[in-house]
């Protein structure tokens, strides 16, 4: 497999500007927070740079204990699935719009390319696993079309696992990722927070409806309380869905 870095998408696409972009990619560097996703009513949500920095933890090995063959993580971040893939032999991929992503994930010894999922991707039609885990099914701010490209990058009989909110929501919102009002932990200034771009939350009854529709068949769910996660208690919820190789009739 090749780990040449391609062109990278369009410059007008929200998905690539703005994750590109600091302060993501100065979190992604420094392996902290706090950094934000805020909503134009100022609403936050927090995003977990130090998780996704650490290695696997328990809940997303029992999302990689249940690849199968080839996988892609769509969105793979500072890479620890694909990281943690590769220590297991296991053949994986990353792909983001972030370089810093990307850096940190060949850095940990995984494969990654500089590339937004709505790219030309190498091997399409040829994995046997996809992963949308860390809310990443919110990528573009619209599932549906999201879980339709992502049919068309795996098998006739491919695996994608998302993982969805704790709660029954289906939101499709504009938002900026912000560094929060602590101060930059290096240089000491504040950041501007990024250009708006969409954004989606989904629980699992909205990802099942979404999934029905893009050539999807439900396949298994399950949640997972690690009592390490830096908030007790905290859940996160997996559904793992098969390629439907028949087209599904609405009527």
């Amino acid at each position: 497999m090749s780990t040449a870095l391609p062109p990278t998408a369009p410059p007008d696409r929200h998905d690539t500007v703005t994750w590109g972009a600091d302060p993501y990619a100065d979190a992604l560097r420094s392996g902290h927070g706090p950094l934000f996703l805020r909503r134009s009513d100022g609403w936050l949500l927090p995003l977990e740079v130090e998780r996704w920095c650490a290695g696997a933890d328990t809940a997303d090995l029992s999302a990689l204990r249940r690849c199968e063959g080839a996988v892609l993580d769509i969105g793979c971040g500072p890479g620890r699935l694909v990281a943690a893939l590769a220590a297991q032999g296991r053949r994986a991929l990353g792909i983001d719009v972030s370089a810093a992503a990307v850096a940190r994930t060949t850095a940990t010894g995984g494969s990654a390319l500089h590339r937004s999922v709505f790219d030309s991707l190498p091997h399409e039609g040829s994995w046997d696993t996809a992963l949308l885990l860390d809310g990443n099914i919110g990528i573009g701010g619209d599932p549906h079309t999201l879980l339709s490209r992502t049919a068309e990058l795996v098998t006739s009989k491919g695996l994608l696992i998302v993982e969805t909110t704790p709660t029954d929501i289906d939101e499709r919102v504009q938002v900026r990722v912000e560094r929060g009002y602590l101060p930059h932990p290096r240089t000491g200034t504040r950041h501007t927070p990024g250009a708006p771009f969409p954004w989606a939350r989904v629980g699992a009854p909205a990802l099942l409806r979404h999934a029905t529709t893009a050539g999807w068949t439900p396949v298994e769910q399950w949640t997972v309380t690690d009592q390490a996660d830096q908030i007790p208690g905290a859940e996160r919820c997996f559904v793992s869905l098969r390629r439907r190789t028949v087209p599904h009739s609405r009527s």
